[in-house]
């Protein structure tokens, strides 16, 4: 791409402490970062109202504010904000598990017997795992599939069913580190399951961190009281063992880190805790199947941290139905260059009605309607959501990593998007609209699609098609945008500002279909795209509110 709009990325202090009003937060607390070398004994001033709650980093500290003085966070943080000692400062927002929707059906009653001997009540093609393979009619409450809309494992098992070698930091509510589908692909640290309880026995700063770390409870356990971690953990790894569900991987190494509490909510501060814990231990993939909270720069440069490393950062795009491209999910849309954000589908190979979406933002769908996996305390339980979605795409990066090593983060992204399976109602909805498909990713298999590259788009300069402003009643005028050659088009609005759902660019192709509308405000937005070399734009517009216009500059193409 030859040019690009500016980037979540580049949003300033005073852009973050406009989001304090409206994502929840942790009353009372607020995360600063220190400029180099500056003491942090200022931010203990009790007579100002301050008091140094806990260091997160050498210079990210969460600060405690009373709010008699300092008269709430919106003042808090502009004081903060203006001091010269001080980076930044920003809520200590809240996190919560992109929350599942929970089926109720016989297989939880199936998987237990009496004498709690664990059994499969489905054959060797795992019965109701239809986001493995489905077969059109294996989907947990009787719905209707389409036989292989899934993530094709199957065929890549043929290929390799993962390693213990590679290692995935579920960062959730924890893993039952007991249940019998996940105990053997538990990580060890053996140093600390040898030496004495209290004990730092690694030396790695964390006490007794043996399966992982609780920074929830801030100890070495961390156990799942809520059962959304084990989910995940059991679509990406499950063990192969005739016991219950198989996984994505038969062969993993789980590392569960918990910073979302046993009701499903957790801070900033302790995600970025637990990311930066996950880099340290170094593990190959995080999976990320939370959101909330507002755009935070501390848990950006947290991700860039992990990014840096070389680490993969699967994360859910979320299950509001809204659009990410205009209602930003985090840590989904923080653009760097390891995020992986994603959608889910269903086994009728449509996106999921609660799924986020994101035409620019959200790359990549999987499986993620009626999705049986493994919950706390040994269980099984069918849930819905981009949380379930997720894991099976980092199953699946787990498979590429267990067959080839460790790959550049972002040369992995791409090519999760360019081997993926092109679905008709995906388009529009992620980037390149496709469902993860593990034998393509695997053997680097690019399906043929009527699709443009999203990397090849060029930026052409047109005559400038601007409205009066206001514009009027009634309007109909048309513009054609012809391009020799060129295989893909699609309009560039600089500006626009239309009474929204009333009046209307309308984009149509070479044989008068209609490809896309565009209303409300917004600017240095990118159209659908049309096949060929001509493209035809139409604004129209009612007689009853006239707002600002638009202004055009430009189209891309590809050739």
């Amino acid at each position: 791409m030859h040019k690009t709009a500016l980037g979540l990325s580049l949003l300033g202090a005073m852009a973050m402490n406009a989001q304090a009003e409206l994502a929840e937060h942790v009353p009372g607390e607020v995360i600063v970062k220190l400029k180099s070398g500056v003491n942090k004994s200022f931010l203990n001033d009790k007579s100002n109202g301050l008091s140094l709650k806990k260091q997160v980093r050498d210079n990210l500290m969460v600060v405690n504010f009373d709010s008699a003085l300092k008269g709430g966070i919106e003042s808090t943080l502009a004081e903060l904000n203006s001091m010269p000692e001080v980076e930044y400062a920003e809520p200590n927002f809240i996190y919560k598990i992109v929350k599942p929707i929970t089926h109720k059906d016989i297989v939880s009653d199936l998987l237990k017997t009496d004498d709690q001997t664990y059994n499969t009540p489905v054959d060797a093609k795992f019965g109701q795992l239809w986001g493995l393979h489905n077969t059109g009619n294996n989907t947990p409450g009787g719905d209707r599939g389409v036989a292989g809309a899934d993530v094709d494992a199957l065929r890549a098992w043929g290929i390799t069913k993962g390693d213990r070698s590679i290692k995935i930091a579920v960062i959730d509510t924890g893993i039952d580190y007991r249940h019998p589908d996940l105990a053997d692909n538990m990580w060890v640290n053996d140093a600390e399951l040898n030496g004495q309880p209290g004990v730092d026995d690694d030396g790695n700063g964390y006490v007794d961190d043996i399966h992982g770390y609780d920074f929830a409870n801030n100890d070495g356990d961390p156990m799942d009281g809520h059962s959304h971690g084990t989910h995940c953990a059991g679509t990406i790894g499950a063990s192969h063992n005739a016991i219950g569900v198989a996984g994505v991987m038969a062969d993993v190494e789980f590392v569960g880190v918990k910073f979302l509490t046993d009701r499903g909510s957790g801070s900033t501060a302790d995600a970025i805790e637990s990311i930066d814990y996950a880099t340290k231990v170094g593990v190959d993939i995080m999976s990320n199947s939370w959101g909330g909270g507002g755009r935070s720069q501390a848990l950006h440069e947290a991700i860039e941290r992990a990014n840096a490393e070389g680490i993969i950062f699967t994360a859910a795009a979320g299950n509001s139905s809204t659009d990410n491209d205009s209602r930003p999910h985090y840590p989904s849309n923080y653009e760097v260059d390891n995020v992986i954000s994603v959608a889910a589908s269903t086994s009728a190979d449509t996106l999921a009605s609660f799924s986020c979406y994101g035409r620019r933002t959200v790359h990549i769908a999987a499986p993620g309607h009626k999705i049986l996996s493994t919950t706390k305390n040994g269980g099984y339980a069918s849930y819905s959501g981009t949380s379930m979605a997720t894991p099976h795409v980092t199953g699946v990066i787990g498979l590429l990593l267990a067959n080839e090593g460790r790959l550049n983060p972002l040369d992995v992204r791409n090519r999760v998007m360019q081997t993926s399976e092109p679905v008709p109602a995906l388009r529009g909805k992620t980037i390149n609209g496709g469902r993860i498909n593990a034998y393509n990713l695997l053997t680097n298999t690019i399906p043929d699609r009527d699709e443009p590259n999203p990397n090849d788009w060029e930026t052409i300069s047109v005559n400038v098609w601007e409205s009066n402003h206001p514009y009027g009643d009634n309007v109909n005028e048309e513009r054609v945008f012809e391009i020799a050659g060129a295989k893909y088009m699609r309009l560039v609005v600089k500006r626009y500002d239309l009474e929204n759902n009333y009046d209307f660019l309308v984009i149509t192709d070479s044989n008068g279909q209609e490809v896309e509308r565009i209303s409300g405000a917004g600017s240095d937005y990118e159209s659908f795209h049309v096949s060929g070399d001509s493209m035809t734009v139409s604004f129209r517009s009612d007689s009853s509110v006239n707002k600002w216009g638009f202004v055009i500059e430009e189209i891309q193409v590809q050739y």
